[in-house]
């Protein structure tokens, strides 16, 4: 897998609304008279600026201020518009064409935006470099056969077969930034930490661990107008830090723990904001290992585990429950999915027809962190109920992501895992195919129903016809009972009144030149 960073975060439990609350004798400086920058927290620093290489949504957020592509995401939305593109037309399942935008330079001097800019761009991810190395998002292109320049500004994009994910997963994402052919020749190693692009924002200054400063580009002629001058970036990794800093006057914008919304959002000049997240929490066994081979033994915990308690004891009762896969926003959320409450009779019995009526002694393997193994503690008192002796793992972060490499997962029992969400289907779906046992498919579900399913939806192109077949899909994991879901996540922001954010669905990836006035 190539997202392991941007999933890899999670929510920690540490922050508590009594901890903000004690800090209620800081004299916020809310009145801050230049409305014309803002400062935000981010959670770790910059790492890679190189869009085909970025680590995550925190290089993201700023490539996607700094270079053009295409397309980009609009506001606050799953759709797109144009960007780069003047036009941009699906003459077939397999051929895009697109025709530039005039007059769009890039910065530092190294000429205009051309279509051969675009085929030098996209082509990166399926050619591999001089030491036979490929970029790290090259699967985000695997569709694609080549790019054909047909003039200056102008050029056919051609598929080796449909791929209707295409516009979502890459062309308005980061895999779609237009990068300078002639800046990546000359900056050489240099040039995943001097970005430079056609946007709106130029990063006029990056001082490591302390902060990022985008500025307006003044030579950018592009139709996205950024409403601030200036946008700090703070990187600020502790939670009840971030949320301390935003009540100082430090920030005017953090993500926060949900739980803290109310306390924060009661602040003079605060807003709280809330968006329902499109990431998936499950836990599940590794049904290659007994005793958990046994269909029965697996529906006999998911009877067994009671969701809700565990949304009310590790979430605090505000997280929406995920009885599926996809998240509700999603192309093929299954709305009808089954709703399976704690009915200790029926899981009792299942393991008694299993032949386990004594019960057994399992592992559950969680990464270390207050909610997850506040969730590991509900699930190991329920299962106790049944017989089922649980011992929990908690590993520190490396440790726990590193079972997603060489089969390291072989061995667990039980596990809770958290993914981040993209915006199609396909990208959710991708986890749980049979070639991703030994990586991230860490229930070892094997399935070529599910499989082929899978790549069907990859290459279906009429919305309703792929709706069902993810909808199927689901059907069959389901029919697995190797997953309990739990939650799809709840993102919450604290903001200034005056600011606008410009969040996507997913909370993780953010529009800084959406960010405005909220008079505005």
């Amino acid at each position: 897998m190539t997202l392991n960073s941007t999933r890899r975060q999670f929510l920690a439990g540490g922050a508590t609304i009594a901890t903000v609350v004690a800090f209620g004798g800081i004299s916020p400086a809310f009145a801050n008279a230049d409305r014309t920058k803002i400062t935000v927290r981010v959670e770790k620093d910059l790492v890679n600026l190189d869009p085909a290489n970025r680590s995550g949504p925190i290089d993201l957020n700023v490539i996607w201020s700094v270079q053009q592509g295409l397309i980009s995401f609009k506001p606050g939305s799953t759709e797109w518009e144009l960007d780069a593109a003047e036009e941009l037309e699906q003459v077939s399942d397999t051929e895009i064409r697109f025709k530039l935008r005039s007059g769009l330079a890039f910065t530092g001097g190294y000429g205009d935006l051309t279509a051969e800019d675009v085929k030098f761009s996209f082509e990166r991810f399926i050619k591999p470099d001089a030491e036979g190395k490929s970029v790290t998002y090259a699967k985000d292109w695997s569709a694609l056969d080549h790019v054909e320049v047909t003039g200056p500004l102008e050029g056919r994009i051609i598929l080796k077969n449909p791929a209707p994910a295409l516009y979502t997963i890459a062309l308005a994402d980061g895999s779609g930034r237009i990068v300078s052919k002639k800046a990546f020749e000359a900056l050489g190693k240099d040039f995943a930490t001097k970005i430079v692009g056609s946007g709106p924002y130029v990063l006029k200054e990056w001082t490591p661990r302390e902060q990022f400063v985008l500025e307006i580009n003044p030579d950018y002629r592009g139709p996205i107008k950024p409403h601030f001058q200036q946008i700090v970036g703070k990187p600020i990794g502790e939670q009840k830090t971030a949320e301390i800093a935003f009540q100082s006057g430090e920030i005017d914008f953090t993500a926060i723990d949900p739980e803290n919304g109310k306390a924060l959002s009661a602040l003079p000049d605060a807003s709280v904001t809330e968006i329902p997240a499109i990431d998936y929490v499950w836990f599940g066994p590794n049904i290659e290992k007994a005793p958990f081979d046994d269909i029965r033994v697996r529906q006999a915990i998911r009877y067994a585990v009671d969701v809700d308690a565990i949304l009310q004891g590790a979430y605090s009762g505000i997280y929406p429950r995920a009885n599926a896969l996809l998240a509700p926003c999603l192309l093929g959320a299954w709305k009808d999915a089954p709703l399976y409450t704690r009915d200790l009779e029926k899981a009792q019995a299942l393991l008694d027809e299993a032949g386990h009526s004594g019960g057994f002694k399992a592992k559950l393997t969680v990464e270390a962190g207050a909610r997850y193994e506040a969730i590991a503690q509900i699930i190991q008192a329920n299962l106790a109920d049944v017989g089922i002796e649980v011992e929990i793992e908690a590993l520190e972060s490396a440790a726990y992501w590193a079972l997603g490499k060489n089969d390291a997962s072989k061995d667990l029992e039980l596990s809770l895992v958290k993914f981040n969400g993209k915006f199609d289907p396909g990208f959710q779906t991708q986890w749980f195919t049979s070639e991703q046992v030994g990586q991230w498919n860490w229930q070892r579900y094997k399935n070529a129903d599910y499989d082929a399913l899978h790549q069907k939806g990859g290459v279906t192109v009429d919305p309703a016809e792929r709706e069902k077949i993810y909808i199927e899909a689901q059907k069959l994991l389901d029919e697995s009972a190797a997953f309990i879901w739990i939650t799809h996540n709840l993102n919450a922001f604290a903001s200034r009144k005056w600011l606008k954010p410009g969040v996507l669905p997913n909370g993780n990836n953010w529009l800084y030149t959406a960010f405005t006035d909220a008079a505005v």
